[in-house]
């Protein structure tokens, strides 16, 4: 495979009111900070402008689209073609009628939390305990304490590889357990958000029990990339590594974390690829041990070093 060429590859994409970078690193936009660059990072202005652009880019370019990088692995080969980050231009926030709020994907899930609650929407807590953006949370239906995101979606607002701007239901979103059927090639851009009324001190008391709890169970402080693998049925991917003798494991720089064994560690200089590398060790022992496959839940894209 040849190696990434962004400024060959910027003579083909179309002029832009956003940003256009060539040869972009990505690693300190992950939360893992390992990784190689994107060829050419797109920062739209808007969603007119992400329109525009996708239209007019041919389609031999591939597109990927990342969030703040928190449930993200980009291998260290880096990532062809265009990788678009979210920014400014799809921040707002606001409510509506109906104790709703409509939402920009590149918020925050914790930004969201924290308006629900200035605004007396109850509802919306669980999205405290959600690493990353309400784009990420759409796409892989992100979910905690109880809660998910097809539980409160009402709908959602994207661009897809052509251009074409669509509205899609919560049922057009086809959820289920950590995973959104809606197409691959879709960008979303807005969310709407259903709540309900409540009261502030109740709200607030539920979003500092997350608070609490996440800092004295999850290593939210380290280079992370948050729960590593999904929980199979009936049972829960950090017992499973726990029994696999796998707390604390290490390759290289790369750590299950002792704190909680469904979060790895790059506790400094650790590649992308010892950090995969540790999680499919972690998948080979738990199936030896329990004959129950963990599935990752954090997404890995890009190629290897060498484009191997």
């Amino acid at each position: 495979m040849p190696r990434l060429d962004g400024e060959a590859l910027l003579k083909r994409l179309p002029a832009v009111r956003g940003r256009l970078e060539a040869n972009a690193p990505l690693a300190a936009l992950t939360w893992f900070r390992a990784g190689g660059p994107a060829e050419v990072l797109f920062t739209p202005l808007d969603e007119t402008d992400l329109a525009e652009f996708l239209r007019a880019t041919p389609k031999d370019v591939p597109v990927y689209v990342i969030g703040v990088g928190s449930n993200l692995l980009v291998r260290d080969g880096g990532i062809p073609g265009v990788v678009i980050r979210l920014g400014r231009g799809f921040s707002e926030i606001k409510a509506e009628a109906d104790n709703r709020v409509r939402v920009g994907t590149a918020v925050l899930d914790v930004r969201a939390a924290r308006f629900a609650y200035d605004n007396s929407i109850d509802g919306l807590t669980f999205l405290r305990g959600i690493p990353g953006t309400i784009g990420g949370a759409l796409r892989m239906n992100g979910g905690a304490y109880g809660s998910e995101t097809k539980d409160v979606l009402v709908e959602v607002r994207a661009v897809d590889r052509a251009g074409t701007v669509h509205v899609l239901s919560n049922a057009e979103m086809k959820y289920s357990y950590r995973h959104c059927g809606a197409p691959e090639d879709l960008i979303f851009t807005e969310a709407l958000l259903q709540g309900r009324a409540g009261k502030q001190d109740d709200i607030l008391a539920a979003m500092n029990k997350i608070t609490d709890s996440r800092e004295a169970t999850q290593p939210i402080k380290s280079r992370t990339g948050g729960s590593t693998f999904k929980n199979p049925p009936g049972n829960k991917s950090w017992q499973l590594i726990d029994k696999a003798g796998l707390r604390g494991f290490a390759i290289g720089p790369a750590k299950v974390s002792e704190l909680h064994c469904n979060f790895l560690i790059n506790e400094g200089g650790a590649t992308a690829a010892q950090i995969e590398e540790l999680g499919e060790t972690i998948r080979t022992r738990v199936k030896a041990t329990s004959g129950i496959e963990l599935d990752w839940e954090i997404k890995r894209i890009g190629i290897p070093a060498g484009g191997v």
